[in-house]
C-alpha cells in the first residue's frame, strides 16, 4: 500500500532540469548513446532526453533482479539487449534508481565489454545506504533514504509505475 509521498512532480522536474543542463554542457562535440534501463527508467529517460539540446542516439536494455518482492535477488537476468553498436562511443546509462548497485554493476560490465569510449551513469534516485556494490554514479538527481519507492516508472510487481510522483510503498503484511 502507498504510505507517503516522497517526491512531488515538481521536485522530480527540478532534478531532471538540473541533470539536463549539466549534460547539455558536457555533451558538446560528443557522439553519445543514451541507454535506458527498462522498464523503470523509461519515464525519467523520456523526460531527460527530451531536454537535451544535442542529438544523441538512444537505445534500451532490460534486466531483471526484483521479481515480485521489495528486495533485489542479487541475480541479474538480461531480458532485452541493445540494438546499436556502442564501440568507441560515449555511453550514458540512464537508471531510475541505484539501490544495492548489483544490477547496475552487471549492466556496466556488460556494456564495458563492448568497448565504448566511456560509460557514465545518470540516475534519478540514489539510495547509498543500501549499496552492496560500489558503482560510479556520474550524475545523480536526488539522494533518498532507505525506503522502497514506487511511481514515475518505479514499480512493485509491475504496479504503480504510472504515478506522476514518487511514493513510499509498504507491503500489506508490514502496514
Amino acid at each position: 500500500m502507498l504510505s507517503e509521498k516522497v517526491l512531488s512532480r515538481e521536485q522530480i522536474d527540478e532534478a531532471i532540469e538540473r541533470l539536463a543542463a549539466r549534460l547539455n554542457a558536457e555533451l558538446a562535440g560528443r557522439e553519445a548513446v543514451f541507454v535506458c534501463v527498462l522498464k523503470g527508467a523509461v519515464y525519467f529517460f523520456t523526460e531527460l532526453t527530451s531536454r537535451l539540446t544535442t542529438s544523441v542516439v538512444i537505445d534500451f536494455i532490460q534486466v531483471s533482479s526484483y521479481g515480485a518482492t521489495t528486495e533485489s535477488s542479487g541475480t541479474v537476468t538480461l531480458v532485452k539487449d541493445l540494438t546499436v553498436d556502442i564501440s568507441g562511443k560515449d555511453v550514458y546509462v540512464v537508471e531510475d534508481i541505484v539501490d544495492t548497485g548489483l544490477t547496475l554493476a552487471d549492466v556496466i560490465a556488460l556494456l564495458g565489454a563492448r568497448h565504448p569510449r566511456s560509460v557514465q551513469v545518470v540516475t534519478l534516485l540514489s539510495k547509498p545506504s543500501r549499496r552492496r556494490k560500489e558503482v560510479p554514479l556520474d550524475h545523480v538527481g536526488i539522494e533518498i533514504p532507505d525506503r522502497f519507492v514506487v511511481g514515475f516508472g518505479l514499480d512493485f510487481a509491475e504496479h504503480f509505475r504510472n504515478l506522476p510522483e514518487i511514493w513510499e510503498y509498504v507491503p500489506q503484511e508490514e502496514a
